[in-house]
């Protein structure tokens, strides 16, 4: 079986973050969405779970991150080509999202990140793979 991952982030309107994801391409699970929790499909093995923030609370003792001054994670996404990075990250500033950090361009290696609506750290990666092999 191959095994998946599936991020669970607390966001403060539901609509608002499910429009962001899917103006970025990913789709809209809808066997496991409702008004409290979207579930967003990158891949085959990476799910996005959107939780209201109470909803959230539910699952949780720890008090939520707030995004605005601490970090709780940065979620990375491989892209396949350092354009696909700019596409994707373009993508999501035009949909509604902001800068993170500065691009990273190690020649072998190329990123770029931004922050979605909830102000969630991500970051899309290209490594060329004859780096990796070598």
């Amino acid at each position: 079986m191959t095994q998946m991952i599936f991020v669970n982030l607390p966001v403060k309107d539901l609509e608002v973050s499910k429009a962001f994801f899917t103006k970025l391409g990913y789709t809209v699970n809808a066997q496991f969405t409702d008004e409290n929790a979207s579930s967003i499909v990158i891949s085959d093995t990476i799910v996005v779970m959107l939780l209201k923030e109470d909803f959230f609370k539910t699952f949780t003792t720890r008090t939520i991150a707030d995004t605005a001054t601490t970090v709780e994670s940065i979620t990375c996404l491989s892209a396949e080509s350092r354009e696909a990075v700019d596409t994707l990250v373009d993508t999501a500033l035009s949909a509604g999202g902001s800068a993170a950090q500065e691009p990273q361009d190690h020649g072998f290696m190329y990123g770029r990140s931004f922050l979605d609506p909830d102000g969630h750290h991500w970051e899309v990666m290209w490594m060329d793979p004859a780096a990796i092999q070598g």
